[in-house]
């Protein structure tokens, strides 16, 4: 889809997960994993087309957590560091 998704969800990652695009606007995001001192990071693609930066330090999970948030449109990804078995996923909240 080139304008992007309005939900994505990944489980049973233990490695940094596949792109995605986003279209933009209030989503909800949320992880649960075996953590054992490792950490989920929300991260979208900066202005260099290259360097993946943390969305927000509310999406770089140490324990399972929820936490909504306005993404402009871009390309994101997870960022696993240790932990396994993990479930994220980030959907849009509709606005109404």
């Amino acid at each position: 889809m080139s304008n992007g998704a309005d939900s994505v969800a990944f489980s049973g990652l233990s490695a940094t997960s596949a792109v995605f695009t986003l279209k933009g606007g209030k989503y909800a995001v949320a992880a649960t994993a075996t953590f054992g001192g490792g950490s989920v990071k929300l991260q979208r693609l900066g202005p260099d087309a290259s360097t993946y930066q943390s969305v927000a330090s509310a999406s770089d999970f140490t324990a399972a957590g929820y936490t909504a948030l306005d993404l402009p449109p871009g390309v994101y990804r997870f960022t696993i560091a240790t932990a396994t078995a993990v479930a994220a996923e980030v959907t849009a909240i509709p606005q109404v």
